[in-house]
């Protein structure tokens, strides 16, 4: 099997401090890149001369322009954007759903996800080579009950990667999502255990993924392999979406 090369590379990872932040940044260190971690939260590694956190609230537009800035005189360049920050939300029908609820859902996965791509963008065509990974769900393709902001946003970052992928065709910058089911990871914590019984039943391979699996499909996503594909949706959801 050939292993994928990010040698030379500067990947930038938001939510890097969570579950499939941290392993998407354990798999591309381990292909070569530098990675720079932008999330909200605590560090939860040492900061070395590959690796480097930053604490950004991607929903903030100076901020993202601040932790751009840093990445660049730390780096020099960013070739890669993996958009993973994102919360699940409250579980409550349309009708029970706070505004402020949603409004918090829509600027952190939706919005943060617009940011963060906005201000990479214009170096990756500069520079003449880019990848951006979003990380949507199998939500945003078929809406889950009690679940409609998180489906409401993870549906607006598909929308949002084709718009990009479309926008960036004829320069060396792919833009692609992934559409993840249940994955084991911290984010599963924000939902109520009966919710978390109900959807795992929807998968036909019986089980969660793994935040590995889902690593392992972002970082070839994120290298120049992933040449002919872009504003798509991979599936992630061990059969429950085929489309």
């Amino acid at each position: 099997m050939n292993r994928i090369d990010l040698g030379g590379r500067t990947v930038v990872i938001t939510g890097g401090s969570g579950g499939i932040g941290q392993a998407i940044a354990r798999r591309a260190l381990a292909s070569g890149a530098k990675v720079c971690a932008w999330d909200n939260g605590a560090a939860l590694a040492a900061a070395t001369t590959e690796l480097a956190y930053l604490q950004v609230d991607v929903t903030d537009e100076a901020a993202v322009a601040r932790a751009y800035a840093d990445t660049l005189a730390r780096f020099g360049r960013v070739d890669v954007l993996v958009n993973s920050a994102g919360i699940t939300g409250p579980t409550l029908s349309v009708q029970d759903y706070p505004l402020d609820a949603w409004q918090k859902v829509m600027a952190i996965n939706l919005t943060g996800t617009f940011l963060c791509s906005r201000v990479v963008v214009a170096g990756m065509v500069a520079q003449g080579y880019g990848r951006i990974v979003n990380l949507a769900s199998v939500a945003g393709k078929e809406g889950n009950p009690l679940q409609s902001a998180y489906s409401a946003s993870k549906a607006g970052v598909i929308a949002l990667t084709k718009s990009m992928g479309k926008e960036l065709a004829k320069v060396d910058v792919r833009v692609n999502c992934i559409a993840p089911a249940m994955i084991e990871s911290a984010l599963l914590d924000q939902m109520p255990a009966s919710k978390r019984t109900e959807n795992l039943a929807k998968i036909p391979m019986g089980r969660a993924g793994t935040v590995d699996e889902i690593a392992a499909m972002a970082v070839w996503m994120a290298s120049e392999e992933c040449s002919f594909t872009t504003g798509a949706t991979f599936d992630a959801s061990g059969g429950r979406a085929t489309f």
